[in-house]
């Protein structure tokens, strides 16, 4: 497949990658999808997970989204995330800490509102250490 496709992945605070592309891969809500230029249209929401993106100059960038809206147009892809997070810029540390904040408050939690969050919480803390694995073994 020749050519390239913008690709866009803006957080609720600031654009976190704006560039060519040869394919775009990330967890759409009924599983992985992969976008290539000229893709048919396409909106659909994307589960908690990474976004790896095959730049035009044969490179390759991973941004962490906590959920979102995927935008597919022939020559342009858009993800808009709540909460989107370079691959470079994941700590490990800090998302450890948040996991076993959000298991905490699972343990505590006591209405049905309660465990909900804690449950979604928890499973974007445990998408972005699969994440950060993931990034980490293509460094």
């Amino acid at each position: 497949m020749a050519g390239t496709i913008t690709v866009n992945v803006v957080s609720a605070e600031e654009s976190i990658f704006s560039g060519e592309a040869k394919f775009v891969a990330l967890p759409g809500e009924a599983g992985e999808l992969g976008i290539y230029p000229r893709h048919t249209p396409l909106i659909t929401r994307i589960r908690p997970g990474a976004v790896r993106i095959e730049t035009a100059d044969g490179g390759e960038e991973f941004v962490f989204v906590a959920g979102g809206i995927l935008e597919v147009q022939p020559t342009t892809v858009t993800v808009l995330s709540d909460t989107a997070i370079r691959g470079k810029d994941l700590d490990d540390e800090k998302a450890n800490q948040a996991k076993a904040a959000a298991e905490e408050a699972l343990k505590n939690a006591k209405t049905d509102i309660d465990i909900a969050m804690a449950q979604s919480e928890l499973a974007v803390m445990a998408a972005q250490l699969a994440a950060l694995r993931k990034y980490r073994q293509k460094k």
